[in-house]
């Protein structure tokens, strides 16, 4: 592809991401939803513009199904870095001192929150497909995380940043989906480990040391061992990374290359993670926990990765996701109705009832607890990148890919109205904390 067609389309697709959600915030859509509907539209199940202006394009030297491949990579490359900047950001806003004073509500949370989704999942998506074992944990692991990038914001919004109820809210939906994110690893490795022994041809390699291994030396103890693996790795990463930040700000000082040496430090996290089977999502999630003080406390450093993240890459990462979603399909048949209709109800049902039962087992009233339940329904950001990684490796078909969509987008648009309307309805009241939560800047709050 020239320069020139490069050029060309590249502008076509950032104009787009500007003006579709600027048109759309009027009608408070968040931007996320704003860049699937766009990519939906532009792609192939849609109008399909990257087909229709590359014969356009082809007199600046190049036919035209070379610069639409071209194109494509173009966009899948680009939303891979944003999937790993959207991790590495979800992790970076993790604090655990927020646990300090907030045990009993937290622990319940987490558990519950974690734990009857993830059952609600598994059985979902095996009333549908019951011999896919690693497909209904993929599935559990869906249902069991919440959208860290919904919760931060509502409870701001809300104003309730500096309360128990708050609080507790926050670190559990972090420790939920890191839960979350370590189910996924787990169900990743299983279905490259199950193709590898049913199909070896079709089986593409990676840099997994797992590809390389004959999985029936692992018998029935596999998932323990890995999850050992998975363990292991996460503890070092949490002791050397943030060590290695340390000595970047020590001998950089805050300069401009900070930045691209704390990029380095991230993608080697991931590389390792790839090495030993963890995917991209959990590698980038992990550096970033792991970076998250060093970085934080470097001043304007967490701004700067918000900006690349937020305001290049990761809209590329939603725009790739919608360009993936063929909704068409879903009214299809019957079945593909039931498959969505399962999934919305299967999900907001138990995230409501676990978020209620915590709350309540923890003191606090109905009101509250249905406040709680509400907030862990939205299903956004690390949903639908771990839906995307599910479906490149052929664990989610399209069926069960666009439920995912579909429920990212019911469940996001009313939630925040809704839990306020039941705070100001039943005029709630919370107990504070000194301790400092968030400030979030402006512009997150419409991304995510």
């Amino acid at each position: 592809m020239s320069n020139e067609a490069f050029l060309i389309i590249f502008l076509i697709l950032i104009a787009l991401m500007t003006l579709v959600p600027l048109m759309l915030r009027r009608f408070k859509i968040p931007t996320v939803i704003a860049l699937l509907i766009t990519g939906m539209l532009i792609g192939k199940n849609g109008i399909d513009l990257i087909g229709h202006v590359a014969p356009v394009l082809a007199f600046l030297g190049s036919n035209a199904a070379r610069i639409e491949s071209h194109a494509m990579t173009l966009i899948n490359s680009l939303g891979s870095l944003g999937l790993l900047f959207l991790m590495m950001l979800a992790g970076m806003e993790a604090d655990f001192k927020l646990f300090k004073g907030n045990r009993k509500p937290v622990i319940l949370l987490s558990v519950l929150t974690f734990l009857l989704p993830a059952v609600s999942g598994y059985l979902v998506y095996q009333y549908f497909k019951q011999d896919d074992f690693p497909g209904k944990l993929l599935y559990a692991s869906l249902f069991a995380s919440h959208s860290v990038g919904i919760v931060f914001p509502v409870i701001r919004e809300l104003k309730l940043t500096r309360t128990f109820f708050g609080a507790a809210i926050l670190i559990s939906t972090v420790i939920t989906d890191i839960s979350s994110i370590v189910l996924l690893a787990v169900s990743v490795q299983l279905k490259k480990l199950e193709i590898a022994a049913n199909t070896p041809a079709v089986m593409p390699k990676s840099l997994s040391l797992f590809d390389y291994i004959d999985p029936k030396i692992f018998g029935s103890w596999f998932t323990l061992f890995f999850l050992a693996v998975v363990v292991i790795y996460f503890v070092l990463v949490l002791a050397i990374v943030p060590r290695l930040g340390g000595y970047i700000i020590r001998v950089l000082g805050g300069e401009d290359g900070t930045i691209t040496s704390f990029i380095f430090v991230v993608v080697l996290t991931v590389l390792v993670g790839e090495f030993l089977g963890i995917n991209l999502v959990v590698g980038a999630f992990l550096a970033g926990l792991a970076l998250s003080r060093v970085v934080q406390s470097a001043g304007e450093m967490f701004r700067k990765f918000e900006g690349i993240g937020y305001g290049f890459l990761i809209p590329f990462l939603f725009i790739s996701i919608g360009m993936q979603t063929n909704l068409r399909i879903v009214f299809n048949s019957v079945g593909n109705l039931e498959i969505i209709l399962l999934t919305v109800v299967g999900l907001v049902g138990s995230k409501v009832f676990s978020g209620w039962l915590a709350m309540r087992c923890s003191g606090f009233g109905n009101p509250e607890g249905l406040c709680a339940g509400m907030m862990t329904v939205p299903q956004l950001s690390a949903t639908l990148a771990a839906a995307a990684v599910g479906k490149n490796l052929g664990m989610l078909d399209e069926n069960f890919f666009n439920a995912i969509v579909v429920l990212s987008i019911v469940t996001t648009l009313p939630v925040p109205n809704i839990v306020r309307w039941i705070i100001e309805h039943y005029h709630l009241t919370f107990a504070g904390t000194t301790e400092k939560v968030y400030e979030f800047k402006e512009d997150q709050d419409e991304l995510m």
